[in-house]
């Protein structure tokens, strides 16, 4: 069907008048900052204890506006008889702002999440020299950059965290068999405890107390416990319960004088 002639200056016409009725709103803006979508892309941050100068965002940038310095370190062996390792330590992250053209290729390709967009967008200079960024400028956008949004009901957890989980559960299980050893061997020792114990004290309660006081004639006594009485007075005498050989024997000389 042929469009009706003059319909589209009559929808023209529509928006007009709809925005001729409605107050307008000015952003005052340097005194009010603008609410902006949580993924705009302002600048890019650098969070540079996950980078390891794979160099993969410098070779995918179609600008060439990223600049990375490195050097190599010798890594001592972590183990006995193991193999020193190098590793690469970063010294320079800058990035040229004046020829990035925000395509976000950098972001997307870093395999260990070092960049990030920042909302952050008053970055103008007077100079162009000066729009190519350190490190530590990137670094402080970094803490700029807002937080993932949450998760949809039922979604399954990223990878990052599932293999971050991982990691941790398997040093807390390589660090906890040194600390449960102690205890170990306090178990084995409070096992042995009830049987020397016993053998000391038999060996205790068998040796009778030595007394100075003491006359030899009582060594025939049992051998008395631990809980008895050390006071003298408080023994009971052995000999009352057997006749006195001195009493029922007469003594020598006693008979011829009956």
């Amino acid at each position: 069907m042929a469009p009706i002639p003059g319909s589209g200056l009559a929808k023209g016409l529509a928006v007009t008048l709809r925005t001729m009725t409605k107050k307008s709103v000015t952003a005052q803006y340097p005194d009010a900052q603008p609410d902006l979508p949580p993924r705009t892309r302002g600048v890019i941050g650098l969070f540079e204890e996950n980078c390891t100068v794979c160099m993969l965002c410098a070779r995918e940038c179609p600008d060439w506006c990223i600049y990375i310095d490195s050097h190599k370190e010798t890594v001592p062996a972590a183990t006995p008889g193991g193999r020193e390792r190098s590793r690469n330590v970063l010294d320079r992250f800058a990035i040229d702002f004046s020829l990035c053209m925000y395509c976000g290729i950098c972001i997307e390709v870093c395999p260990f999440d070092a960049l990030f967009w920042s909302p952050e967008f008053e970055y103008a200079e007077t100079d162009i020299r000066d729009l190519t960024h350190e490190r530590d400028k990137l670094r402080e956008w970094m803490w700029t950059v807002p937080a993932p949004p949450a998760l949809d009901p039922g979604a399954e957890e990223p990878k990052e965290l599932v293999t971050a989980r991982k990691t941790a559960d398997k040093l807390a299980a390589q660090q906890s068999p040194p600390a449960t050893e102690p205890h170990a061997d306090e178990q084995a020792r409070a096992a042995e405890r009830p049987t020397r114990p016993q053998g000391d004290s038999k060996q205790q309660t068998d040796q009778p107390t030595p007394k100075t006081d003491q006359p030899t004639s009582r060594t025939d006594q049992p051998t008395p416990k631990t809980d008895q009485p050390t006071s003298r007075a408080d023994q009971p005498s052995p000999r009352t319960d057997q006749p006195s050989p001195q009493i029922d024997q007469p003594k020598p000389g006693q008979e011829g004088r009956e």
